[in-house]
């Protein structure tokens, strides 16, 4: 591990937000097609298209996120992120008992437009506050946080199946809002080191 970077506290940060963002992110994207199939009564096809709304709307917001953290402090459009995240995941898991396309639509996007404020600014993030000669270990720990998340999370959601049943999917849900409270309330701890950094750049120039 590079310890030398887990040292800088916006390093480290971003890093847990990171992890958390990617945990909330596939307690949903397991534990939905349950919810979707068994519970719901959805057909696989169905399912397959319900789950597309999410990707869709991460590559359309994506881009503008990164316009947004060139503008904005990165802290703030992050936070946002996973606020809009939490939100979508608590709504799908307060679906009614016979949802229509567009009610899950709807929340599936939500989601996906959170998700996709998150990366651009947090993956700037972790790679511009390491030192030039450091980027190779800032990237791979990006791919660490990234399949560390995904590892917890795909645990998470068998552990809620084993012991709740089928009945676990929905309850995965709101584990995933939880996670994504979680990755704002660390986002949001980074808004004075940000301001901190902007200021001894001002200074340098």
């Amino acid at each position: 591990l590079p310890l030398d970077l887990l040292r800088l506290p916006l390093f480290s940060l971003s890093i847990g937000t990171a992890i958390a963002s990617f945990v909330a992110q596939v307690l949903a994207f397991v534990s939905l097609p349950f919810t979707f199939q068994s519970i719901l009564g959805f057909p696989p096809l169905e399912i397959g298209l319900l789950m597309m709304p999410w990707p869709l709307a991460v590559a359309v917001t994506a881009p503008f996120s990164g316009w947004l953290s060139d503008r904005y402090s990165p802290a703030l459009v992050v936070t946002a992120g996973m606020l809009l995240l939490a939100t979508g995941l608590t709504l799908l898991a307060l679906l009614p008992a016979q949802p229509t396309h567009a009610d899950i639509v709807w929340r599936m996007m939500l989601c996906g437009a959170g998700f996709g404020l998150f990366q651009a600014p947090n993956n700037r993030t972790l790679m511009t506050v390491a030192p030039r000669a450091r980027s190779g270990a800032a990237g791979g720990m990006l791919g660490t946080a990234r399949l560390s998340g995904q590892a917890i999370g795909a645990a998470l959601v068998a552990l809620l199946l084993g012991r709740l049943g089928i009945h676990g999917a929905p309850f995965a849900l709101f584990v995933g809002a939880g996670f994504a409270l979680l990755a704002a309330i660390v986002s949001v701890s980074r808004i004075r080191l940000f301001a901190q950094a902007r200021a001894t750049e001002v200074e340098a120039e």
